[in-house]
C-alpha cells in the first residue's frame, strides 16, 4: 500500500471516530457508562496508527534516501568500471564472461552484448589454452592474484600480447564463485622494449668490453655504472655476523655499480662468464640520450632489489623460498620440456644467504620440494621448476 494513502486513511479514520463519539452521545438506547469507554479505547487506538503511520513514514522517506544514495554510489562505480584504461571482465568459474567494460570489449572488438555469455577462453590462441586451463586450476588453489602473458585474438582481427591478470571471487565458505580479469594490451610496450634493446647497441657497440670469469669478483668504480652484455651478476653485501646477504641479480641489459647504493660494503661475483661495458657517471650526465635509455635499466633493478626486500620480510623460511624461485624463475629461467630451468646454478649457500637464513634449512627445504616433485636437477646441478607456483 502506498504510504501517503495509508496515513490519508488513518486521518479519515480518526476524524470519524470523533464525529460517531459526537453523534452517539445523543442517542437514548446507549447506555451512558459503555459508550465513553468503548470509543475512548477506539480513540486512543486510531491515535496509535496515527503515530505509527507518521513515523513509518518518516522511516521511508529516509529508505528512499538511502536507495538514492546507493543508487548514485552504484552507478558511480559503474562508470568507473565502464571507462577503466583496462580491460575489466567477471566470468564465472568455468570462464563464461558475465561482464564487460567497454575497454574490454574495444582490445577484442567485439560489442558488449556479444560478449556475454562466451568462454573467455576462445579469445586466446588455441596452442595456448592448455596453458590458461592449467594456471587458472592452480589459482583455485590459492588466494593468489595470477598474472599470465598470453596472445589473445580479436573477433576478425588480428592476434595481440595481453597481460591478464586474474584474481578469483570466493563466497563467504570459501568457495570460488567468479573470477575477475584485468587485460592489457602489451603489444606496444613489448615493442618499444625490443626498440631500446636494439639501441643499446648504438651506444654500447663502440665501448671496450670487460671480461670476467666465473666466480670472479668484478672492480667496482664509484665513478663508472656498468652494463652487463653477457652473463649474470651477483650483488651481495655481508651483515654484521659476517654471513653473505644477495640483494640482487644483474642480467643481460641491467646495470649496476657502487654509486646506485648506500651500502658501504658492496659486492659484485660474476656467476658466469661474464661480459660488461663500462659508463661514467659524467657521461650520463652530458647526454639525454644515454639517460634516457639507462634509466628504465635502473628502475628495473630498483624494482628487483624490492622485490628481495619482500623475501626478506617473509616471517616464515618456507615463503622466503618460494617467493625467491619465483623471482628466480621470473629473472633467469629458460623453458625446457620438464618446466623452468633456472639458467644459472645456484647453491645452496646462495640461496641461504637470499632469504637470510642457513645453508642446512635450504638443503632440508629443497629436499622436500624435490620429494613433492616441484623441483629436480639436470646434469649440471641446475634447478628446474615444475609447475612451481
Amino acid at each position: 500500500m502506498n504510504i501517503e494513502k495509508f496515513i490519508q486513511r488513518a486521518e479519515v479514520l480518526h476524524k470519524g471516530l470523533a464525529d460517531l463519539y459526537q453523534t452517539a452521545n445523543v442517542l437514548p438506547w446507549i447506555p451512558p457508562d459503555l459508550l465513553p469507554q468503548a470509543f475512548k479505547e477506539l480513540y486512543n487506538t486510531s491515535k496509535i496508527v496515527q503515530l505509527a503511520a507518521e513515523e513509518l513514514y518518516q522511516q521511508n522517506e529516509e529508505l528512499v534516501q538511502t536507495r538514492n544514495w546507493l543508487e548514485a554510489q552504484r552507478q558511480h562505480y559503474q562508470d568507473l568500471f565502464e571507462f577503466a584504461p583496462d580491460g575489466y571482465l567477471v566470468t564465472n568459474t568455468e570462464g563464461i564472461i558475465q561482464e564487460a567494460n567497454l575497454t574490454a570489449a574495444k582490445l577484442l572488438n567485439v560489442s558488449k552484448h556479444f560478449l556475454v555469455g562466451k568462454p573467455m577462453i576462445n579469445f586466446v590462441l588455441l596452442q595456448e589454452r592448455q596453458q590458461v586451463h592449467n594456471e587458472l586450476m592452480q589459482l583455485y588453489q590459492s588466494d593468489r592474484v595470477k598474472e599470465l602473458f598470453v596472445r589473445l585474438q580479436q573477433r576478425y582481427g588480428e592476434f595481440f600480447d595481453a597481460a591478464l591478470t586474474v584474481a578469483v571471487v570466493r563466497n563467504h565458505q570459501g568457495k570460488a564463485i567468479s573470477l575477475r580479469w584485468m587485460l592489457r594490451n602489451i603489444t606496444e610496450r613489448q615493442n618499444r622494449e625490443s626498440a631500446i634493446v636494439k639501441n643499446d647497441g648504438d651506444f654500447f657497440n663502440d665501448r671496450p668490453i670487460y671480461k670476467h670469469s666465473k666466480g670472479e669478483t668484478i672492480p667496482l668504480n664509484p665513478l663508472v655504472i656498468c652494463y652487463v652484455c653477457q652473463g649474470l651478476v651477483k650483488l651481495s653485501t655481508y651483515c654484521e655476523t659476517g654471513e653473505e646477504l644477495l640483494i640482487g641479480l644483474a642480467t643481460p641489459g641491467m646495470v649496476f655499480g657502487s654509486s646506485l647504493t648506500s651500502l658501504n660494503i658492496y659486492q659484485a661475483t660474476a656467476l658466469s662468464d661474464v661480459n660488461l661495458v663500462s659508463i661514467y657517471a659524467a657521461e650520463i650526465a652530458a647526454s639525454p640520450n644515454l639517460s634516457h635509455t639507462l634509466l628504465p635499466k635502473i628502475n628495473q633493478r630498483l624494482q628487483q632489489t624490492e622485490s628481495f626486500l619482500v623475501i626478506c620480510g617473509r616471517r616464515h623460511v618456507q615463503e622466503r623460498l618460494h617467493d625467491l624461485l619465483q623471482l628466480l624463475k621470473r629473472e633467469v629461467g629458460e623453458t625446457v620440456p620438464e618446466g623452468t630451468r633456472l639458467s644459472v646454478r645456484f647453491t645452496h649457500e646462495d640461496i641461504a644467504s637470499a632469504c637470510c637464513t642457513t645453508r642446512v634449512t635450504i638443503t632440508r627445504l629443497m629436499g622436500k620440494l624435490q620429494e613433492q616433485g616441484l623441483i629436480s636437477f639436470d646434469l649440471k646441478k641446475h634447478i628446474i621448476l615444475k609447475d612451481f607456483d
